[in-house]
């Protein structure tokens, strides 16, 4: 009997942990899921923007548009394989594939950082240097930088893991008796040396590029508000000096009005402020992406510096640590399309466009043969559309004619 009770006290428990586990489990992969979506969608939603509205065609968007297709390619071949790992528990795909997908994580990772990289320097140039920028920042050069960030991620990636560089002799040799495990273990040379091209020399840059531009934007505007209001005090003073003049004013007065209203509505000028204020804006945006980026990213590379550096510490890192610091990294790549979204006009009001264009295409009904469809008149069929052309076309010719014959007479 007492054999009994504990075996019907026994079985709640085990299913009670069989269902927490499979509820962690299902939010674990809703989670996982959810992210790479949203990260392949919203990415291509930036090229497909781009590439539909010329407004958005500027040399700074060049770097989007690669950092976008490289944030997708995370989530394609980096993310998803994660998840693998996670949801089953062990590695599905056999030795090879294994440095594949460390390859590629790695790869398109750094990638993606170095583009922030590139966009930081670009816009250095944009606003505290603007006469150089178009010297320096040609569609060449631009092409050239790129090519650059997609060519020296390599590098790291595909040479040193293929050739077994990148790890220790024990871990090789584990890896060869368990086909079954892919965890990524490297050497401390390597670990130094990847984790200062992918992360840390491209985020001092970035650090150093966007205090100079904050630097350069707030001396910017302080002059901006600090002339305008020099204007308008001079504007004043002018207006006193017209109401005390009995005569109107002296012509010395209205000749500083005129040349302060001239100096202060010119085209050329409203257009420098409009651009100078829309350079800011676009820093400030790129400044919140790299701020994500740092908070993304700067927990993985904490964690994966020590680790490999601390053997004491690998040994004492729980599982749960790791899979949370590797998805927060890969969280950036989710997160740029966002904030693309919500402080950038242009590319909200090319969201919108893009999105209403996609839904309305697989809404609408496909036009039949018969009909020609007009981008003024869409509801008017040809037939009809000829038949009223034609009988405008007569309608003046007839007036014409009558008119003539009444001018006859």
């Amino acid at each position: 009997m007492a054999n009994e009770s504990d075996l019907n006290s026994t079985f709640p428990a085990v299913h009670d942990t069989q269902w927490t586990s499979s509820f962690v489990l299902f939010i674990k992969a809703t989670i996982m899921g959810t992210i790479i979506i949203a990260s392949i969608f919203g990415n291509l939603l930036v090229i497909v923007s781009v590439m539909r509205h010329r407004k958005l065609r500027i040399i700074t968007n060049y770097y989007v548009i690669s950092l976008a297709l490289a944030d997708m390619l995370v989530a394609m071949f980096a993310m998803t394989f994660n998840a693998s790992v996670q949801i089953f528990g062990k590695w599905l795909f056999g030795y090879y594939m294994c440095d594949v997908w460390n390859s590629l994580d790695v790869y398109f990772s750094t990638a993606s950082i170095l583009h922030l990289c590139c966009i930081s320097v670009d816009r250095y140039y944009a606003i505290v240097k603007p006469l150089k920028y178009t010297l320096n920042m040609t569609k060449k050069v631009v092409a050239l930088m790129i090519l650059n960030t997609w060519l020296s991620p390599a590098v790291i990636s595909f040479l040193p893991i293929f050739m077994g560089w990148y790890t220790t002799e024990e871990n090789l040799v584990f890896r060869a008796n368990n086909p079954d495990d892919c965890e990524f273990i490297v050497n401390k040379p390597y670990a130094v040396i990847s984790s200062s091209i992918s992360f840390w020399i491209p985020c001092s840059i970035m650090i150093f590029m966007y205090l100079a531009i904050f630097r350069e934007a707030n001396k910017q505007e302080k002059d901006m508000y600090n002339r305008h209001g020099a204007a308008l005090l001079l504007h004043q003073n002018n207006t006193n000096g017209d109401m005390l003049s009995n005569s109107g004013g002296s012509s010395k007065t209205l000749t500083l009005h005129e040349i302060n209203q001239d100096l202060h509505h010119t085209p050329t000028r409203e257009r420098n402020i409009s651009k100078m204020k829309r350079e800011h804006k676009a820093a400030r945006t790129l400044g919140i992406i790299m701020g994500t980026f740092i908070l993304c990213w700067l927990p993985f590379f904490l964690w994966y510096d020590i680790v490999s550096l601390c053997t004491i510490c690998e040994k004492n890192c729980p599982p749960q640590v790791v899979a949370i610091v590797f998805w927060i990294g890969y969280f950036n790549s989710t997160l740029n399309p966002l904030i693309y979204a919500y402080f950038n006009r242009d590319f909200r009001e090319a969201f919108k466009n893009t999105l209403q264009c996609a839904f309305c295409s697989l809404c609408r009904r496909p036009p039949s043969n018969l009909d020609f469809i007009d981008n003024r008149r869409p509801s008017i069929r040809y037939e009809d559309r000829t038949r009223s052309i034609y009988s405008e076309t007569y309608l003046k010719h007839v007036d014409r004619r009558s008119s003539d014959f009444g001018s006859s007479l």
